[in-house]
């Protein structure tokens, strides 16, 4: 199921982690050739995919959750 992102973080080992609507989150790694999202490498980039809708493979098999697993659904964009 196809959700906006609504904002970021960093995990314990400093890999991106995109904030959905639905409350979900999922890692948004930039790891050629498996996977190719330079975009998540630069603010910028993060910044302009803030709203486009990815994956949530959460919600395909659990649905939404009943409470959101981030503290802050706004944008954490810096590097």
């Amino acid at each position: 199921m196809k959700r906006e992102i609504t904002g970021y973080h960093r995990d314990e080992e400093g890999d991106w982690v995109a904030h959905l609507a639905c409350g979900h989150q999922r890692h948004v790694r930039h790891d050629p050739p498996w996977m190719n999202r330079p975009w998540v490498t630069t603010l910028e980039g993060r910044e302009r995919y803030l709203g486009r809708q990815i994956d949530c493979g959460d919600c395909d098999t659990e649905g939404p959750p009943d409470t959101s697993e981030h503290d802050d659904p706004a944008p954490e964009c810096t590097p």
